[in-house]
């Protein structure tokens, strides 16, 4: 899941994207209003998370301006406007859910679980390929009665793969899904990924499944073994 996470405090915006970005979410962190308009014109979110006050585009505003766009992706909003006129606000301005700051962030995660469910992308917290099965909520994978754990990159790689079985996909086409804005991959990032992917799935018997497609990219396809 991709979230956007505007927040113009530093000091609240690095531990929020950490956070989020450790159980396994792909965060898009900036600073301002401008630069989160841009963003949204550019990428498609499963969630936004809005601090309210901004520089010169508020969270309300972006709020307002999503919703008049169609989009229809759930968002959350973080300020310290705690008054119930201020709740209604934002609920009216197409917010669909409130969490007063500071933000506690075991209360975030439970926010955000709740609000994914809520994206049109939601297929659920396991993703199934042939009896592999991707558990996103424990960050583990699944097969012949086995279960091991993979870091938040691996586990972000192997959904991609899963929600695109038997494609090829680019290289291009997978580090701008799994990169955020503003961090620049090295060069050989995506291939030492692969690679520490295919030895978790040997635990499980399915590093073959990750097919190197030479000139191309990579595709993940359902093998017998």
């Amino acid at each position: 899941m991709r979230i956007l996470l505007v927040e113009d405090d530093p000091e609240q915006l690095e531990p929020l994207q950490g956070v989020l970005s450790e159980s396994g979410y792909i965060v898009d962190g900036v600073e301002d209003g401008d630069t989160a308009q841009w963003l949204l014109s550019k990428k498609e979110y499963d969630l936004l998370i809005l601090d309210w006050m901004l520089p010169t585009v508020s969270g309300l505003s972006l709020c307002r301006q999503y919703r008049l766009l169609g989009k229809t992706a759930p968002v959350l909003m973080l300020t310290a406007k705690d008054t119930t006129l201020d709740k209604v606000e934002g609920l009216d301005a197409g917010a669909d859910d409130y969490l007063v700051k500071p933000a506690d962030l075991v209360e975030l995660l439970a926010r955000v679980r709740a609000l994914g469910r809520r994206s049109p992308t939601w297929v659920g917290n396991t993703l199934r390929v042939a009896d592999l099965q991707l558990h996103l909520d424990t960050l583990t994978v699944e097969r012949n009665q086995q279960t091991i754990e993979l870091s938040p990159r691996e586990t972000q790689l192997l959904e991609y793969l899963m929600r695109h079985q038997n494609q090829i996909l680019t290289r291009e086409q997978i580090e701008e899904a799994l990169w955020e804005w503003g961090s620049e991959p090295e060069s050989n990032a995506l291939t030492v990924l692969v690679r520490k992917l295919r030895n978790r799935l040997q635990l499980v018997g399915a590093d073959l499944w990750i097919k190197t497609v030479y000139g191309m990219g990579y595709s993940l396809k359902a093998q017998d073994n």
